[in-house]
């Protein structure tokens, strides 16, 4: 019964489950949907009964998944169970991870181990009759061309496998064991040997050291070694003895009871039955944390809105495979005073809080979204939310913006192509793991990184590359949280736990939200935007645990003697926004430094201001007194703003004083400018207007445009905004984690269809009634007076039915109305009432009385 496919439905005669798919089969409703929760892949499509859950359990795909989100001592039991004997009880598993010396810890931890890889079909029999899914021994067995995880080599029957019956004799004899008669009992001898402690003492016992030393070379993997034609005699004593066997002509390999024997019978150099602990590298005051935290959420406000705000008439142009240009990130980042991965990562947050899209022009280009005046609008500690969640729940990685993808491109940031998965649940994980720890306290890096080693090892090991995605992602986590106050040197702020649900106020009383129903761990708290009220309601209690934390808009300045404006903090907006126009930022931190200069007072009088306007501004929101210096320096610009007109001729410059514009003329800088004079008052220009404008405020004059109408133009940045664009949706990490209705629905589907296929029916009594597996044959009035007379009793009938597609299938149906050539019913094998044409129903048959 052994070669039978697991896949089977043979029921088990006795001694436990002989196929996966009974042992599935006897799992209850409950733990069914378990295993369907843990590998949401076997719901694509939901299956149609055991058998083909079983089947499409066993797939190399689905246990590759599987596998890959195991942590280490769960791993370790699988790659134990996948170098001992098939099937194992479980003594020889408990052997194979404690050794001969045994290990409580190992002991401890063991049975949920097994239980775990249990639930998630992947071990499957009783205590005494453990077996691995095929394909996962498949993987994780020793071949010649993949060494086990274990570093474990092929057992003696493998390695000798093709041995000629001669040479098994010879390696008897050298070893000191009687000669056989034929080959198998010649290998069982050696083996024998092999796995009895003292014997395979006293052997060793009469090595060369030479030979031991190579023996311990290859013990722990690789257990291959290569040989030349006439090898060293201690290779030579240890392949006369079968303790090396050719693997090929200049390959010998240690066999697998041999190396098991040197390691004193241990699969695992250093079995990990518990995780690593995060250890506090530093603690700090709840408040502290806070108040850091708060302090950095508010700069990366200020950050975000600087960033649009200078892309406010329209920022870079996107290149034609999409994202920004290396030049464009460059000025960006000069822009914040940053550098570049750091300006990649606030463009990415604002991208992916739906600020900022590209505007789908023929010339396209970059540039806020109407979403972004909202969010303006919104009070400090909400705007704080929305990048949050957005970060929270983003796929996009910041950190490969620079790197390269598999063909040799270079990712740009805004770009295709950097979306990962993994990144989220890698970003939850790190957070959960913060959030465990005492408040206050910061853990260092480096526990933080062995644990996630811990907890998906085979990730770790499939990055292809030195450092895995799952670190990288990791370390940006923690700096990216830093930047955004999620936490605060180093330690998870207390608004943060509300945003994770972590708090008294968010957790919830039943199972955790952030992972869809299931105990928290990091694979599921990847789900955590999939419940958009709970995430709401977190981001509410978020934000009003840190409302209090942020300094309140001041509504003042403090003017300094020296033409500069100290605001000692966050201003109010249509200060901030006045001011900015007024004056040039020269410096930024606790307290924001402006500095009036005649070019920004020129430009507040571009934008409409009068002199009269600017004075008054400034009177109303300074703590001090407004300095003659700076009172002098606006009367003076607007005494000359607009005394020269300049309009279009191709351009014109235009003065009631002759002799102003007689200077212009005899300027040497004004050649380039093409200029001369048609009348007293009145220059002409070979430039445009906005040339001439500009070349003449470079030469020191205060010149005004002016329309065709006479009247000064007004000069107010011209706000450009995309259409209405929805923030790019994150990329899950394969199917998403089912609903409790789902799996309920699934569960009765996966019975029903079970009962379809494995119900017992009447024996055929005439010829053309179904025999073994085959479609039921019946004559259309037989079949419409049997589903007729079904309909009258409410008894459940098997049929055969060929769909429009020309596919057959076994249903078990209970009819409930029969007219007009169809026939209404409710199909246990779907769980759910269909109408079937009649004429496509092969034939009726009854099922056994004894049939539930």
């Amino acid at each position: 019964m052994g070669t039978m496919p697991e896949g089977s439905g043979s029921s088990a005669t006795g001694g436990g489950p002989r196929t996966l798919a009974e042992a599935l089969r006897a799992r209850d409703d409950e733990e069914l949907a378990a295993l369907l929760r843990a590998r949401p892949d076997l719901l694509s499509p939901v299956p149609n009964d055991v058998t083909q859950l079983a089947t499409r359990a066993g797939t190399r795909a689905s246990v590759v998944r599987a596998l890959e989100r195991l942590d280490r001592f769960a791993l370790q039991t699988a790659e134990a169970l996948a170098v001992a004997p098939d099937p194992a009880p479980y003594g020889t598993l408990l052997a194979l991870l404690t050794g001969d010396d045994g290990e409580p810890a190992v002991e401890a931890a063991l049975p949920e181990a097994l239980a775990s890889l249990r639930r998630q079909a992947l071990v499957w029999g009783g205590e005494d009759r453990l077996r691995l899914v095929r394909t996962a021994r498949e993987l994780l067995a020793p071949s010649p061309t993949r060494p086990s995880p274990t570093g474990l080599g092929p057992t003696v029957s493998e390695a000798t496998a093709g041995m000629s019956p001669g040479r098994l004799q010879e390696i008897l004899a050298a070893a000191g064991l009687p000669t056989t008669h034929d080959p198998v009992s010649a290998v069982a001898a050696l083996i024998s040997l092999f796995t009895d402690r003292t014997r395979m003492a006293a052997l060793l016992d009469t090595a060369p050291p030479e030979a031991l030393g190579i023996l311990d070379r290859l013990v722990w993997g690789p257990p291959y070694g290569e040989v030349t034609s006439n090898p060293a005699p201690p290779v030579r004593w240890l392949r006369d003895r079968g303790l090396l066997l050719p693997a090929s002509t200049r390959t010998v390999v240690l066999p697998r009871e041999a190396a098991l024997h040197l390691r004193a019978g241990r699969a695992h150099r250093v079995p990990e039955p518990v995780p690593p602990a995060v250890v506090p590298a530093s603690a700090y005051g709840p408040q502290a944390v806070d108040s850091a935290a708060a302090g950095q959420a508010y700069t990366a406000l200020t950050t975000v809105e600087d960033l649009l705000k200078d892309w406010h008439e329209g920022g870079p142009a996107v290149l034609r495979a999409g994202g920004l240009a290396v030049r464009d990130l460059k000025r960006t980042a000069a822009a914040l005073d940053t550098n570049e991965q750091l300006a990649a990562f606030w463009l990415e947050l604002a991208y992916a809080a739906g600020l900022l899209a590209s505007d789908g022009e023929a010339d396209e280009r970059y540039a806020p979204t109407p979403a972004y005046d909202e969010w303006l609008e919104l009070p400090v500690a909400e705007r704080w939310g929305e990048l949050a969640v957005a970060w929270l729940t983003a796929t996009r990685t910041s950190g490969l913006v620079g790197s390269q993808d598999s063909k040799g491109r270079t990712l740009a940031a805004l770009g295709p192509d950097l979306d990962r998965s993994a990144a989220v649940e890698v970003r939850h994980r790190i957070l959960e793991l913060l959030a465990d720890l005492p408040p206050g306290a910061a853990p260092g890096p480096q526990t933080l990184l062995a644990r996630l080693r811990w907890e998906r090892p085979l990730r770790d090991n499939t990055a292809g590359g030195a450092k895995d995605l799952r670190a990288l992602a990791a370390t940006w986590t923690l700096s990216e949280a830093e930047l955004l106050g999620v936490t605060g040197r180093g330690a998870l702020s207390t608004h943060a736990r509300a945003l994770l649900g972590l708090d008294e106020a968010t957790r919830p009383d039943g199972p955790d939200v952030m992972n869809g129903g299931a105990p928290r761990a990091g694979a599921d708290s990847a789900r955590a935007g999939a419940d958009q009220e709970a995430l709401a309601a977190r981001r509410a209690h978020a934000v009003k645990a840190l409302a209090p934390l942020l300094p309140e808009p001041l509504d003042h300045v403090l003017l300094q003697a020296d033409l500069t404006a100290v605001a000692p903090g966050p201003l109010e907006r249509p200060l901030a926004e006045t001011l900015a126009v007024l004056a040039d930022v020269e410096s930024k931190g606790g307290a924001t430094v402006y500095r009036f200069t005649p070019a920004s007072v020129r430009r507040a009088l571009d934008a409409g201001k009068a002199a009269s306007d600017l004075h008054a501004f400034l009177a109303a929101h300074s703590r001090t007194p407004v300095p003659q210096p700076l009172s002098y320096l606006i009367d003076d610009v607007a005494r000359r703003h607009g005394h020269l007109r300049i309009g279009a001729a191709s351009a014109y410059v235009r003065c009631d004083d002759d002799t102003l514009l007689g200077e212009i003329l005899a300027d040497k800088r004004s050649q380039g400018l093409g200029l001369r004079r048609l009348a007293p008052t009145v220059l002409a220009s070979q430039a445009d207007p906005g040339t001439l404008l500009e070349g003449l405020r470079t030469m020191g004059y205060a010149p005004a445009a002016e329309s065709a109408e006479g009247d000064v133009l007004i000069t107010r940045a011209h706000a450009r905004r995309t259409p209405p664009r929805a923030a790019p949706a994150p990329v899950p990490d394969g199917p998403p984690v089912p609903d409790g209705t789902l799996l309920g629905a699934a569960v009765k589907a996966i019975r029903a269809g079970d009962l379809a296929a494995t119900v017992v029916r009447k024996p055929a009594e005439v010829a053309g009634r179904p025999q073994g597996g085959e479609l039921p044959r019946t004559t259309s009035a037989e079949t419409l007076a049997t589903v007729q007379a079904a309909a009258l009793t409410g008894s459940a009938v098997w049929i055969g039915y060929v769909n429009a597609e020309g596919s057959a299938s076994q249903r078990v149906i209970a009819p409930v109305r029969v007219e007009g050539g169809f026939v209404t019913a409710y199909d246990h094998t779907a769980d759910e009432v269909r109408t079937y044409p009649l004429h496509r129903i092969t034939g009726v048959a009854e099922l056994a009385d004894d049939a539930t």
